[in-house]
């Protein structure tokens, strides 16, 4: 390392709610020289070019002059159409890159990506898979709980970069930071579900739900989930933070890895059904504290 100079060249992928605070948070990191970003507008990153982000027209040209390429896309469909092409990811790859994938995706889609990769570039691509949890509010925060899998010593150095958005936790080899994601992802849907059901039996028994929050708030059903939803569930607020058609994805994720493990599910199975119905009923575009809206009409059709 030499002092008082930057080390990487960032390329940004997805700069929506989460990519786009990730960046900021990118551009003030002194290990970083530049943070490359392109998309589908210009204008919308106008924000990000005055304070430092360099466009980059197309995806190869952002590939040309990145060592590390950090991916917020929703999933993995959207980078691999990102990959190809002559403006593609792949026709700017003329050195050793990082793709680092944020988004929770299928653990074995990482892995037969990253093979992919690995053949079709003769091992110039390297992929770590690197889920973000803390929402919307964690990546302002710069305190994202960013869950990695792959190669330790790889870990080593992308996890410097990383630390400018939260805090990087290695979990094993590649597809574990998925795994890990599914299971964090389990916990968040099945708590959400929770205080949803007790908010309504709470507020239907003549409970303010403020004073059950706060009482709460103090036992062991106090958490992190809770401090950041409560204001949602008593205001009936669904404005989305995150999307519930993103939890019955990686609940989906969650699925298949207990399958492959052989591991019974119950609270999975019922989790799944609850947020694939939520999806049905057009509700999945919201904040996934709309759950409590669902349960609400469920219980006003079984009167």
């Amino acid at each position: 390392m030499t002092e008082g100079k930057p080390l990487f060249r960032i390329g940004m992928l997805g700069l929506g709610h989460m990519g786009s605070p990730m960046a900021e948070h990118l551009l003030a990191s002194p290990l970083v020289s530049v943070v490359n970003i392109t998309g589908r507008s210009r204008t919308k990153l106008k924000e990000l070019e005055k304070i430092g982000g360099v466009w980059r027209e197309t995806p190869k040209d952002l590939a040309l002059d990145s060592d590390i390429i950090i991916s917020v896309l929703p999933d993995l469909p959207e980078l691999e159409a990102l990959l190809k092409g002559t403006d593609g990811i792949l026709a700017g790859t003329r050195h050793p890159i990082v793709i680092v994938i944020c988004s929770t995706s299928s653990p074995q889609g990482v892995r037969e990506l990253s093979e992919k990769l690995t053949t079709m570039t003769h091992g110039k691509i390297t992929i770590m898979d690197a889920p973000l949890s803390g929402g919307t509010e964690g990546a302002k925060e710069g305190t994202l709980s960013i869950m990695m899998g792959g190669d330790r010593s790889l870990y080593d150095r992308i996890s410097l970069i990383m630390e400018a958005c939260g805090t990087p936790l290695y979990m094993g080899k590649l597809g574990t930071g998925q795994i890990t994601k599914a299971c964090n992802q389990m916990i968040v849907a099945s708590t959400i579900t929770a205080l949803s059901e007790a908010s309504i039996i709470a507020e239907r028994a003549g409970i303010k739900l403020e004073q059950l929050f706060r009482a709460l708030a103090g036992g062991y059903a106090g958490s992190h989930l809770l401090e950041s939803r409560k204001r949602r569930l008593i205001q009936k607020d669904y404005h989305v933070s995150g999307a519930a058609k993103f939890l019955l994805k990686d609940l989906t994720f969650a699925e298949d890895e207990s399958h492959r493990h052989h591991v019974y599910t119950p609270q999975l199975n019922t989790l799944r059904t609850i947020f694939g119905d939520i999806a049905k009923n057009e509700m999945g575009e919201k904040d996934m504290s709309v759950v409590q809206n669902w349960i609400e009409s469920q219980s006003s059709q079984s009167k």
